[in-house]
């Protein structure tokens, strides 16, 4: 039997679709094309409302494309809206949460009914799972759930609470991607800050962090998604003795209005903030900060967005997302007064993203005249219009949400390859990507 599956949502869903398909090659099934396939699987998104109508739409897509093919609807909204979808979205055939991905080749034999295929749900080796991320990149997934129930996210609804893994069931997956060649970690939680806290006084990561510089070879390890509340500082010691632990640092600030930041269920402040990142740049001047934040919080007043454009200035941070607040059912901002306009929370976004172009380009053109590795990644045909190009990835960008390193000289004397390190001196700026050039070993 043959599987397509079409992933949605965050590299933490990615990680979830990488097992799925581990569970089915295991079982005996083939990955192929949605054309070839028996069974279509999408993995959902259930997040906000954009993410979760995007999810519905692709199983609206498969249906009508293939309207004798079976569909399961599996991830995060499958898992939060098991009975609602179960009543009201015949185009689905079965349905199928995040909280035993082992089963899914129980689900996917239920649906094609056939007593051919093999629903034992057999265990997995660490770290060989088939990989959707890009060449030389894995994430590592160190936690499930969490613990910080901020008013507005609905992933505890979801996932559940915090549960950690072992130091050292992560290392012996981390030390299996290295042998495959693996040149990136990208280590992942909601909140890899508050690794093992459900078990400990104080986050672990900075022992799991020890335990990954003990690694032989050349790779990079980087860390995504710290909540602001609770940085372990002593990770910084160990950044400090080991290079290849990058000083990238994913900040979810939200906001900094004490007001809306207390009705987040926050506890930081934006001095409290702003003194995290005069820390982290005194102690590593190399450090690059990405943050995220949240515009149009119920109550949000203009004074509030004041305050968190002020602070956008002072933190100057590299790179920043937004995304406008999404009301769900089941959190307790969901019931909250002051809703803003949708328009209103749009207009603010839109002006932060305005100025934080001019911020983010200030801060790539420090990398001017820097010799650094690139992760290369592929391969840009240009056609007619010019010579090939190679695209990869300083230590400044995260896979895909960052901008990135665009080599435009050295080729000729040196062929990069996809998944690999090259050594490379930035020559340019090209709006938010930086041009380099390959120099020799």
């Amino acid at each position: 039997m043959r599987y397509f599956l079409d992933p949605f949502g965050c590299v933490k869903n990615q990680v979830d679709a990488e097992n799925m398909m581990s569970h089915l090659n295991k079982a005996g099934w083939e990955s192929a094309s949605a054309e070839e396939a028996d069974l279509i699987i999408i993995n959902s998104c259930g997040f906000i409302e954009s993410a979760k109508k995007e999810s519905i739409n692709a199983v609206l897509e498969w249906r009508k494309l293939y309207p004798e093919k079976k569909i399961l609807l599996a991830g995060c909204l499958a898992q939060r809206y098991a009975k609602e979808l179960s009543e009201s979205m015949p185009e689905a055939d079965g349905f199928f949460g995040v909280s035993n991905i082992a089963e899914i080749t129980q689900a996917a034999a239920d649906i094609i009914k056939s007593e051919k295929i093999k629903t034992a749900n057999a265990s997995l080796s660490t770290g060989e799972r088939p990989l959707l991320s890009l060449p030389g990149s894995a994430y590592v997934k160190i936690s499930e759930g969490c613990d910080n129930r901020c008013s507005f996210c609905a992933i505890p609804l979801i996932r559940g609470g915090l549960v950690s893994r072992t130091i050292p069931d992560i290392l012996e997956e981390c030390r299996v991607l290295l042998d495959r060649g693996i040149r990136e970690l990208c280590i992942i939680g909601q909140d890899i800050g508050s690794f093992g806290t459900e078990n400990a006084a104080a986050s672990k990561l900075p022992e799991l962090l020890d335990a990954i510089s003990s690694l032989k070879g050349n790779f990079w390890a980087r860390l995504l998604y710290i909540h602001p509340d609770h940085f372990p500082l002593p990770i910084l010691d160990i950044m400090e003795k080991d290079t290849r632990i990058l000083p990238y640092f994913d900040i979810p600030f939200q906001h900094a209005s004490a007001k809306i930041l207390a009705a987040m269920n926050r506890q930081g402040t934006a001095e409290k903030y702003l003194a995290l990142l005069e820390t982290i740049r005194d102690r590593l001047p190399r450090a690059v900060i990405r943050s995220t934040f949240l515009l149009g919080f119920p109550g949000e007043t203009e004074e509030d967005f004041a305050a968190l454009l002020d602070f956008q200035k002072k933190a100057a941070l590299d790179w920043l997302g937004c995304f406008t607040y999404s009301r769900e059912e089941g959190t307790e901002a969901f019931s909250m007064k002051g809703r803003v306009p949708a328009k209103t929370a749009a207009a603010r976004k839109q002006l932060i993203e305005e100025r934080q172009v001019p911020i983010t380009e200030k801060n790539m053109d420090r990398f001017a005249g820097l010799t650094l590795e690139v992760l290369i990644e592929e391969r840009i045909d240009c056609g007619d219009e010019g010579e090939n190009l190679w695209l990869g990835r300083l230590y400044c960008h995260a896979p895909e949400i960052d901008g990135a390193a665009v080599i435009v000289g050295g080729v000729a004397t040196a062929t990069p390859a996809a998944g690999t390190f090259a050594k490379c001196k930035v020559v340019a700026r090209r709006s938010f990507d930086l041009e380099v050039m390959l120099m020799g070993n």
